[in-house]
């Protein structure tokens, strides 16, 4: 056999052979290797991208996941759980500019007296018809007697909307749900509806002449504006929301819940859309959320300020030309109402509040 340098030449060729296979073999292990690499370099971006988009939810809660997140809704959000109480009222044959909606519980006896009484009553303004109805939840404790009672207030006054849910502030959201119900398939001819509490001075007169001066019938919604609240994490307080029912670090801009007023479309597109919105016990604030989905801007009613969420000092001419006040006791109403009624604009002629 043929050899070279002493060595057969079948050795040589067979060493060839060997090294160009061990060459090949690892330019194939270093394609694997480079392909592992390149899915080992796309899984850490997923990945990234996930914990960003995690990091974006919890710092823009609101934007990014008003459906993500589901909190417990109670048992009584369905639509098919009937009202147990209507009030009379035909909003077809003369259409309401304002309606009027007032949140109480059944002990509250003499404020709804105040209230028909004083601001709630129905009347005509110039030529808009303003009407109110109180929202009632059942009690937490049955009692027959209280259920008697009223029941038969609500054949007197026939002014009563009531359905089937435990009435405590936890379930405030249910009671705006309902009266957002009612409105919307009783009396959608409204112009208006306002939301409003059982301890508020509402000069109904001043507000029906702002709503008619600002001339906005759709997408309008108004109130005493909160822009930048943030949630309480204080579990002792009333207004305490975990971050299991609001991971967010702020709301959304919202109106207090002492009164708000907005277009009856409005309250459509809140009846349409309210169901997948995660629930909030907070009421405000839960309709602030609605608000952001729809796009919806809140909006100063006027120049100066016409909501008041807190106590204002009485005066004629003060009172005048606000819209609301809150921690108003029955007996305070009926004095404030019947002071304006008998009051002259000539004895505000100069003054500070006046315009």
């Amino acid at each position: 056999m043929t050899t070279l340098a002493g060595r057969p030449l079948a050795s040589i060729n067979g060493n060839v052979t060997s090294r160009r296979q061990q060459q090949q073999c690892g330019q194939l292990s270093s394609k694997k290797k480079a392909r592992l690499n390149i899915r080992i370099t796309g899984i850490f971006t997923v990945v990234l991208l996930l914990a960003c988009l995690c990091l974006l939810i919890e710092l823009n809660f609101i934007d990014l996941c008003i459906f993500c997140y589901k909190s417990k809704v109670p048992s009584f959000y369905n639509r098919s759980n009937n009202f147990l109480l209507l009030p009379d009222v035909d909003c077809q044959a003369i259409p309401p500019f304002l309606v009027i909606l007032v949140t109480t519980e059944y002990w509250q006896l003499e404020a709804r007296t105040a209230i028909r009484q004083t601001w709630g009553k129905e009347r005509i303004i110039g030529d808009k018809r303003v009407v109110s109805f109180f929202l009632l939840g059942t009690q937490v404790k049955q009692d027959k007697n209280a259920e008697s009672s009223i029941i038969s207030e609500s054949l007197k006054y026939k002014d009563i909307i009531q359905r089937n849910f435990t009435d405590t502030y936890s379930n405030l959201t249910l009671k705006i749900l309902m009266a957002i119900d009612w409105v919307h398939h009783f009396c959608p001819q409204s112009t208006f509806v306002m939301k409003t509490d059982s301890d508020m001075f509402i000069n109904t007169f001043y507000l029906t002449e702002l709503l008619v001066r600002k001339n906005r019938t759709t997408n309008f919604f108004t109130g005493f504006i909160k822009p930048e609240d943030s949630p309480i994490r204080d579990r002792f307080n009333k207004w305490y929301a975990s971050k299991t029912e609001y991971p967010g670090e702020r709301y959304p801009p919202f109106c207090s819940g002492t009164g708000y007023v907005f277009s009856i479309d409005v309250a459509t597109q809140i009846h349409n859309i309210s169901p997948p919105i995660s629930y909030l016990k907070l009421e405000d604030v839960y309709i602030g959320i609605c608000l952001k989905f729809l796009q919806i801007q809140l909006e100063e009613l006027h120049t100066k300020q016409a909501f008041f969420p807190v106590k204002v000092k009485f005066s004629i001419c003060r009172f005048k030309k606000i819209v609301t006040c809150h921690h108003v006791q029955p007996y305070e109403l009926l004095i404030y109402w019947n002071a304006l009624l008998s009051s002259t604009d000539k004895e505000c002629l100069g003054d500070e509040y006046n315009e």
